[in-house]
């Protein structure tokens, strides 16, 4: 049934997943108790997601739970083949790296041939194509839980059209999912591959951060921490339906110590451009025209889009692989601009991305796992609109992950508890 590069990859893939597993704590303290309680006996989870090693512990958890698992990529370049192999031995697997369009949009559609009751979905396709595609399906699917601030934009721009059919958890909205996934894991992964893929120094660069919502302030944060000399472009209109606006953004990156600018001004200024804005063509022609010689454009949204590729296309006289997931295009006025993995998600675009380090994913899949649960035991009692994550579930994930760590805070005395409560007394 499954559908991946190599099989013989399988024991590279099993050797990785259990390195996985071995530092991933939380989900495996999940993984215990969904063993005993089966709270997915009989239902299909369909899935599209990054298929690398900490998914593949996840979707492990979720199987564990009694679930019958279809799972695609989200994402044409990131799906590890060794990984895929081992999974596929285990359950139904659709997705290889470097597929093209069509291969990308087809494994999906398998996934959806599967009947899920359940879908988890990064960036929101698995469950847009059953919506656009395959309507009728949607009666029997309980609800999904989706991973990305991309993705939760779309469902509620469906939401707000009257359009989404069925119930879905934003596990991305998880205040523990931002702390975890968003801003400690992307600020180091997204680094990770550009330094991967480049082998060129961070410190001295001057840096250019698109957008300041979780995602843009870790990658910030540890290039400053690097040496790195930081411009922040961010919108005066909240475009990312977000409560904080963009002059909250702008004046908060500007006391964490860049400089902020628009993206006119920041475009002759920056050695390197990293986009997390969730938007399109936030980096377009008329920017290309005003960089210096050799720039590198990089993409940490969700879609390959946030980069305006075509125009750098149809722009250029010529384009080179130097070396992979790096492309020189030469423009036609002689400038070079540099390319990193198509403008798609750089940090798990493979050969030199590997998504964020395992602690970081075993946060973020527990919350995800969590929230699988919540909607096989309550989507009966949920209408189709967008929800965040339970507050309860959000903050047992936390307390999770700091146990992990052999920590456990200390409880409020009777006398704390009352006073926060009371009004009367001041002193």
């Amino acid at each position: 049934m499954s559908k991946v590069k190599d099989k013989s990859l399988e024991e590279e893939g099993r050797r990785a997943l259990g390195w996985a597993g071995e530092n991933m704590p939380i989900l495996a303290s999940i993984r215990e108790r969904f063993e005993e309680e089966k709270p997915f006996t009989g239902l299909s989870v369909g899935v599209a997601m990054h298929l690398e090693q900490k998914t593949g512990v996840l979707l492990q958890t979720l199987q564990a739970g009694g679930a019958e698992i279809s799972a695609s990529s989200c994402n044409p370049l990131t799906t590890d083949d060794a990984v895929a192999a081992a999974l596929s031995e285990e359950m139904d697997i659709f997705a290889w790296s470097g597929q093209s369009k069509e291969e990308y949009y087809s494994c999906i559609e398998s996934v959806i041939r599967s009947a899920p009751k359940i879908t988890v979905d990064d960036g929101g396709d698995l469950i847009f194509m059953l919506h656009s595609k395959y309507p009728a399906m949607l009666d029997d699917v309980m609800g999904g839980c989706e991973e990305t601030t991309t993705g939760v934009i779309r469902l509620k721009a469906m939401s707000q059209d009257g359009e989404l059919k069925v119930p879905i958890i934003a596990v991305n909205n998880a205040y523990s999912k931002y702390l975890f996934d968003n801003r400690y894991g992307s600020g180091q992964s997204v680094i990770d591959a550009i330094a991967s893929a480049t082998n060129m120094l961070i410190a001295g660069k001057t840096v250019v951060v698109v957008g300041y919502g979780w995602v843009g302030r870790g990658v910030a944060m540890r290039l400053r921490g690097m040496g790195a000399r930081v411009i922040v472009v961010e919108t005066a209109a909240s475009l990312n339906q977000q409560k904080q606006s963009g002059f909250h953004r702008g004046l908060e990156a500007l006391y964490d110590g860049n400089w902020v600018m628009s993206m006119e001004e920041a475009a002759a200024m920056g050695d390197i451009f990293i986009t997390a804005t969730g938007n399109k063509h936030v980096i377009s022609k008329h920017h290309f025209k005003k960089m210096k010689e050799n720039v590198i454009l990089a993409n940490a949204g969700h879609f390959n889009n946030e980069i305006d590729v075509d125009s750098l296309q149809a722009m250029s006289k010529e384009s080179k692989e130097i070396m992979p997931n790096l492309v020189r295009y030469r423009l036609k006025n002689g400038k070079g601009i540099l390319l990193l993995s198509e403008g798609r998600l750089v940090n798990l675009a493979r050969p030199s991305g590997h998504g964020h380090p395992i602690e970081i994913m075993d946060g973020s899949f527990a919350v995800q796992a969590l929230c699988v649960e919540y909607l096989a035991k309550s989507s009966d009692s949920l209408k189709p609109e967008v929800y965040d994550v339970p507050s309860d579930l959000d903050e047992e994930v936390a307390r999770l992950a700091l146990a992990a760590q052999g920590i456990a805070l200390q409880k409020p005395t009777p006398q704390q508890i009352e006073y926060v409560s009371a009004w009367e007394e001041g002193t």
